[in-house]
């Protein structure tokens, strides 16, 4: 059976969540396939193009049909829907985040939040940017949670920080314990609901009129 374009991609997943985005190549991905080098290069001129359509790939589904909530719980439910999709493959963040071309998944998503921020009575531009830093947000989070999961069993931030011979505030000692001894989801549950008190906080300063026609089909 010929190689097939999703095949390489499933194949690259696999080999994603077994060794990790570092030990990706095109031609252990070629090896895992039991292909010639040749035959991935059909499909994909460069791993850049195949780590794109890996993103893609990853980020699937987020811009599905939302249900029939407020708008501060939808943009809820996407930002959520995407830390899943990214945490669901070891790297997925740092794939997404190296994506050179968005692709069909990533437009239909934030096409998505768009939307539901235009809905909620912000102009077109104003939505475009506050979906763009919610994406960053989301992503940034996931980014240092991957990491995070990483580091050795016995890593201390008190000791790497005394290695390094930094003297920190009680302040920030407090914040790092803090960082580093709650569950990132809740960390991430938080964050995300300032974003969201702050985007409640700029629709209410439209003026009715305005976001009355904004929000209209």
């Amino acid at each position: 059976m010929p190689l097939r374009k999703t095949d390489v991609v499933e194949e690259a997943l696999r080999f994603l969540d077994a060794e990790g985005l570092d030990q990706l190549t095109m031609r252990k991905l070629s090896a895992a396939l039991n292909v010639q080098g040749g035959a991935l290069y059909r499909h994909f001129p460069n791993k850049e193009a195949l780590l794109d359509a890996v993103a893609d790939k990853i980020v699937e589904g987020i811009g599905d049909p939302l249900p029939d909530v407020s708008w501060p719980e939808q943009i809820q439910i996407l930002s959520n829907r995407l830390r899943t999709a990214l945490l669901s493959h070891r790297d997925g963040a740092n794939v997404v985040a190296g994506t050179f071309a968005p692709g069909a998944n990533t437009i239909i998503g934030s096409d998505m939040a768009v939307q539901v921020l235009c809905g909620a009575g912000l102009p077109p531009a104003q939505a475009g940017w506050m979906s763009f830093a919610l994406f960053y947000y989301v992503l940034g989070h996931t980014i240092e949670e991957q990491a995070q999961l990483r580091l050795p069993p016995d890593h201390d931030w008190r000791v790497h920080t005394e290695r390094l011979n930094v003297k920190v505030s009680p302040q920030y000692a407090a914040a790092l314990d803090s960082l580093t001894g709650t569950d990132p989801a809740e960390r991430f549950d938080y964050g995300l609901n300032v974003f969201i008190d702050g985007l409640c906080r700029l629709q209410a300063t439209l003026p009715q009129g305005e976001a009355a026609q904004q929000a209209a089909p």
